[in-house]
């Protein structure tokens, strides 16, 4: 079955840089001191003003709150930033507007307002239903709490509600993932993301994991666990969408979809990315110095202009991970013929991890556990 996705449509992100606590494993952009926040919304909120011609043209067809922590705002704060967006630019009822939210901020005078502000999807950063592996991450939720933040959410209304998931740690084995898929089925939710635990440098578990306190990831269980969640998902109905993500029929998201399928973005906030395109713009990645550029009119992100080859690579590296897969007609169209004869030249040794349809390059269930090095083997240099 094919699954189409609208083009000429983009979305819009905004990040929002600060958590209660820091997770072990977690290096995105983020600060547990929220001092600045006042003057973090104010430039927020300009930067929507100085650059809402990136995406003239398009159709908003998706709204992204991310982070960090974007449950933490306040009910004015997140209605400043709403207020700033409907200010420049326009989205119909069918538009998906996400809200990253922890199970610990999650309650019904939340809900409330989310709703009243547009919020029409929540991603619930779950992560494990084990109590002791959450303590290990320093995650500030319980499992409990998690169940019940999904089932309140649900009864409030919200009913496009994505929970994430991570597998790997060494808290984890053959027996209780399963478990742990069988649990967030059980909670009848459309769309799962789940990620292999990665052990980064500037985290507090790769500070201990280079002390010697925490192990190696044991990659060969992360395989098995990787195939497990495939093989358990796809038996509920959930499609494989991307090599991460699970969704629902009519449940995929829209927004990460727009960035697998090459579509325009703005990128809003710290470290923040946009994409036109022909141009990729990333915003400075701290928030003193975003706040004191932004406000004071000064440059406050970086540009690159992208020849061919970063862009025929970049196609290649995202779509490679999804079941739209790479289209050789496409290639040609968007890149040239010298650009599907390369990739047609450096796919052929590739055959065991890939199936083809209609001029469709997938990759098989053995093939999505080497995807970032099929595609690397496809990149033009």
């Amino acid at each position: 079955m094919r699954y189409i996705f609208p083009k000429n449509v983009s979305g819009i992100y905004i990040h929002v840089p600060y958590c209660k606590q820091a997770c072990s494993y977690c290096d995105f952009h983020f600060s547990t001191n929220s001092n600045n926040k006042d003057e973090m919304i104010d430039a927020i909120v300009k930067e929507i003003d100085l650059r809402h011609q990136f995406l003239r043209g398009k159709k908003i067809e998706s709204i992204y709150f991310g982070g960090g922590t974007p449950s933490l705002l306040k009910e004015d704060e997140m209605g400043r930033i709403i207020k700033a967006l409907e200010n420049h630019f326009s989205w119909d009822s069918n538009a998906e507007i996400t809200l990253e939210a922890n199970p610990d901020d999650i309650s019904k005078k939340k809900l409330k307002e989310w709703k009243n502000s547009g919020i029409n999807r929540l991603s619930i950063g779950i992560q494990s239903f084990n109590d002791e592996e959450l303590k290990w991450m320093n995650r500030a939720h319980t499992a409990e709490e998690s169940i019940a933040s999904v089932k309140m959410a649900q009864d409030f209304g919200f009913d496009n509600i994505s929970i994430d998931l991570i597998y790997g740690s060494k808290f984890q084995n053959e027996t209780n993932w399963p478990q742990t898929l069988n649990k967030a089925i059980s909670l009848c939710v459309h769309h799962i993301s789940s990620y292999n635990l990665t052990i980064e440098k500037k985290t507090l578990l790769g500070t201990n994991f280079v002390r010697n306190k925490e192990p190696a990831i044991d990659e060969e269980l992360s395989t098995k666990q990787f195939l497990t969640m495939s093989e358990v998902l796809e038996a509920h109905n959930f499609i494989h969408y991307e090599i991460s993500n699970f969704g629902k029929k009519d449940f995929f998201a829209k927004h990460n979809s727009n960035y697998w399928l090459q579509q325009h973005y703005l990128g809003i906030g710290p470290s923040a990315h946009s994409f036109d395109g022909h141009s990729r713009q990333w915003n400075l990645r701290s928030n003193n110095k975003y706040i004191k550029e932004v406000l004071g009119s000064g440059m406050f992100f970086e540009k690159e202009m992208l020849q061919t080859k970063d862009r025929y690579n970049e196609y290649v590296l995202t779509r490679l991970r999804t079941i739209w897969g790479c289209n050789i007609l496409e290639i040609e169209s968007l890149f040239g013929k010298f650009f599907s004869e390369h990739f047609k030249g450096n796919i052929e040794p590739k055959k065991e991890f890939i199936q083809i349809k209609n001029s469709v390059f997938t990759l098989n269930k053995k093939g999505r556990l080497q995807a970032d090095g099929i595609a690397s083997d496809l990149f033009f240099l």
